[in-house]
């Protein structure tokens, strides 16, 4: 029987295959050679998942790498199916002499991750119906609330949700980028942003998220699935 796992659950079962687990999916990246080449093996990957391709993958063609993104629709979290299917996509690659990874560490342009956006808000269920409109968004999966998240019916944009002010704070940014990473890559990614002109403005909530800022205080935090769980 399909059983929702844990974000630990989730993440370790499918460590080894080249997965992880980002904001309630898994993810990883298959580098090719040609489009053609990408067709194929996501041709492949749909036949072994069968039937239950529909109802849990996502594939992201590109001439250089196909990403394959799984999640249970009807439980909108990663099952025990989602594993299996994991498995299998990765030994359908490995059969074609490609390997799924989530490119971290291999000099790829950077590892598989999520991006989503925050709103600062005074009154969110408020302002919450103007960016559903705008962006052409819609409810998540259970989540139908005035103040729960947003995201792309169709799946390209980036999710959605909005963060509770206490007060109004003037010269502060009240939209910042969290960018989910794999828990493994979190260190190398804020090391390079550090690098870059960064500071680290908190750490209090690591590691399930740093807050980082750029030169003129702009923030973004870099997240992971690690410390939400209990």
């Amino acid at each position: 029987m399909e059983q929702i796992l844990s974000r630990q659950e989730a993440s370790e079962a499918v460590q080894d295959y080249g997965w992880r687990f980002l904001l309630g999916t898994l993810r990883t990246s298959v580098r090719v050679r040609s489009l053609a080449q990408a067709m194929g093996l996501a041709a492949d990957t749909v036949a072994v998942c069968g039937d239950d391709a529909d109802r849990h993958l996502l594939v992201d063609v590109r001439p250089d790498r196909v990403v394959f993104t799984l999640q249970s629709l009807d439980h909108a979290a990663v099952t025990t199916r989602d594993v299996e299917l994991a498995r299998q996509i990765s030994a359908t690659a490995d059969g074609s002499g490609l390997l799924t990874e989530p490119e971290i560490g291999t000099g790829a342009p950077r590892s598989v991750q999520l991006l989503e956006i925050a709103i600062d808000a005074l009154n969110i269920a408020g302002i919450r119906p103007f960016w559903k409109a705008v962006l052409g968004y819609t409810d998540e999966a259970d989540a139908e609330g005035p103040e729960d998240p947003l995201v792309d019916p169709v799946g390209q944009g980036p999710a959605i949700w909005f963060q509770q002010m206490d007060r109004a704070r003037p010269q502060r940014n009240r939209i910042h980028f969290d960018i989910c990473v794999p828990h493994d890559e979190a260190p190398r990614r804020i090391e390079a942003a550090l690098a870059a002109g960064g500071r680290l403005v908190s750490a209090t909530r690591a590691p399930a998220f740093w807050v980082l800022a750029d030169l003129e205080g702009n923030e973004a935090c870099v997240t992971t699935w690690q410390g939400r769980d209990g």
